[in-house]
């Protein structure tokens, strides 16, 4: 479905089924989109994509106006979750493609689970795979997902991240998995 106001397809619903896990990621069910993140969120499968250009620069994108959680707050290159009979590496190539018009092959990094919630708004309760690419060409972004984008310099996102003590400025995730990519697999970004 295309929206005549932006021009770009809408290709992500509330009631899109995702995968329920538990801690081990073993699918225990689905749940549709909106219910997963009321409340305190219900554990699903999710992934964290950071695409990097050949001068190490990460792609960062702000999150569009309408998203329901985190609206407007810059985040990693895409994130997404697999839906329902779904493999991961579909999904993974799907949302790239959707949302940055982008594709690019993508290494697994690591899988962690967090829990953050956005106000009144809902939760983020995932297991989340986070993977790395290398890609030099500019995004065709989907305006329902995404406001604005920018490459960054590792050493200016640090600087950036330092300064959002609060956290009103980037995404929670991102946060975390920024830390992770910056202590554990500086040599595997090094090695995309």
């Amino acid at each position: 479905m295309e929206d005549s106001a932006h021009g770009s397809p809408i290709v992500s619903d509330e009631r899109d089924e995702l995968i329920l896990v538990d801690e081990a990621d073993n699918e225990i069910g689905t749940l549709d989109k909106g219910a997963c993140h009321d409340g305190e969120g219900v554990l699903h499968r999710a992934f964290s994509l950071f695409v990097f250009d050949h001068e190490d620069r990460l792609l960062l994108q702000q999150r569009a106006p309408g998203k329901r959680l985190w609206p407007g707050y810059w985040s990693n290159s895409c994130c997404s979750h697999p839906r329902s009979g779904e493999t991961m590496e579909y999904a993974i190539a799907r949302r790239l493609e959707e949302e940055l018009g982008l594709t690019c092959s993508l290494t697994r990094l690591f899988t962690f689970t967090y829990h953050a919630r956005f106000r009144e708004a809902g939760s983020e309760h995932e297991l989340c795979t986070v993977y790395a690419g290398r890609c030099s060409e500019d995004p065709r972004v989907n305006e329902h997902e995404i406001s604005a984008w920018r490459w960054i310099t590792p050493e200016e996102l640090d600087a950036e991240l330092a300064a959002d003590e609060d956290g009103e400025r980037f995404t929670p995730w991102f946060h975390i998995e920024w830390r992770r990519l910056r202590g554990d697999f500086r040599d595997a970004i090094a090695d995309l």
